[in-house]
C-alpha cells in the first residue's frame, strides 16, 4: 500500500459478491494510514531537546520519541520505556499510536490516520459507489487496557455502525433496572475481527456478519463519540501533575 492508493476500490474488488448493507468491514488502521500518507521516515526527523531527554530516560530512539511527541496532545506518563499519550484525536494509548511494525520499509513509522472517522466514512462511500451497498466500516488498532494484560483491537473510526448499545434504563433478566450498562459494540466487533487474522497475516480487512441490528443507513457520530471525557477518567492525573 502506497500513499494515494484507492483503498476503497481495493476493498470493493476483494469483497465477496454477496456483500450487503448489513455487513461490517473492519480495516486495520495501518493500511488506511499508508494510503493516506500518514507515515514518516526516521531519517527525516530531528529530535528536539525534550525528545532527547525522554529518550535517554526511557532507553528509546530519540527520533522515534520526537515522532511520538509530534502526535501527542498531552504526555500522561513516561515509565519503563513506554510513553502513555493522549493523541491529537483524543485517544489515550502507548506511544501516541506511532509504530514501526508492519511498516512499508526499514526506518518508516506509521502514524494513526489524521481523522479515523472521516476515513471510515470515505471508505464506506467509496465502497457504496463501486458496489451499490453500504456495509458498516470500522478503522481498528490494538490498544492496551488499564485493568487488563494484553492488547485487543478497538475502533478508532466508525461509519454506519452503532458504537455504544446504551442499555441504561432497560431491565435485566430479573426485571432489575440497568443503571450503568453500555455495551461497547464497535470495540467488541474490532476485537472479534482481530481474532480472525494473525498479526503477521498481511490481511488488512476482515468481514464480519450477523450484526445487522447494529448497522445503520446513516454514518452516525463515529468512534470519536466513544471516548471517555477527561473529567470522567479516573486514571488521568490531576492537571499539572503529569510528566514534563
Amino acid at each position: 500500500m502506497r500513499p494515494g492508493d484507492d483503498l476503497a476500490a481495493l476493498l470493493a474488488a476483494a469483497a465477496p459478491e454477496d456483500l450487503c448493507d448489513g455487513d461490517v468491514l473492519c480495516v486495520a488502521h495501518k493500511v488506511v494510514s499508508k494510503a493516506e500518507g500518514s507515515v514518516r521516515r526516521l531519517d527525516d526527523i530531528e529530535a528536539g531537546e525534550r525528545a532527547l531527554r525522554l529518550a535517554a530516560e526511557q532507553g528509546k530512539e530519540p527520533r522515534l520519541v520526537q515522532a511520538v511527541l509530534d502526535e501527542t496532545a498531552i504526555l500522561l506518563r513516561a515509565d519503563r520505556g513506554v510513553l502513555i499519550c493522549e493523541t491529537r484525536h483524543g485517544y489515550v494509548c502507548a506511544n501516541a499510536g506511532v509504530d514501526a511494525s508492519n511498516a512499508g520499509a526499514p526506518g518508516e513509522l506509521v502514524l494513526l490516520p489524521a481523522d479515523p472517522d472521516r476515513s471510515a466514512r470515505e471508505l464506506r462511500g467509496g465502497i457504496a459507489a463501486a458496489l451499490g451497498v453500504r456495509p458498516g466500516v470500522l478503522i481498528t488498532d490494538s490498544f492496551g487496557r488499564a485493568w487488563r494484560l494484553g492488547q485487543t483491537d478497538v475502533a478508532l473510526g466508525a461509519a454506519g455502525l452503532v458504537g455504544i448499545d446504551d442499555r441504561r434504563g432497560q431491565a435485566d433478566a430479573r426485571g432489575r433496572k440497568l443503571r450503568a450498562t453500555m455495551v461497547a459494540v464497535a470495540d467488541a466487533v474490532a476485537g472479534a475481527a482481530d481474532l480472525a487474522r494473525s498479526k503477521d497475516s498481511d490481511e488488512p480487512a476482515v468481514l464480519v456478519r450477523g450484526l445487522e441490528r447494529f448497522v445503520t443507513a446513516e454514518d452516525g457520530p463515529g468512534a470519536g463519540a466513544m471516548r471517555r471525557p477527561p473529567a470522567d477518567d479516573l486514571f488521568r492525573a490531576p492537571e499539572g501533575s503529569g510528566p514534563p
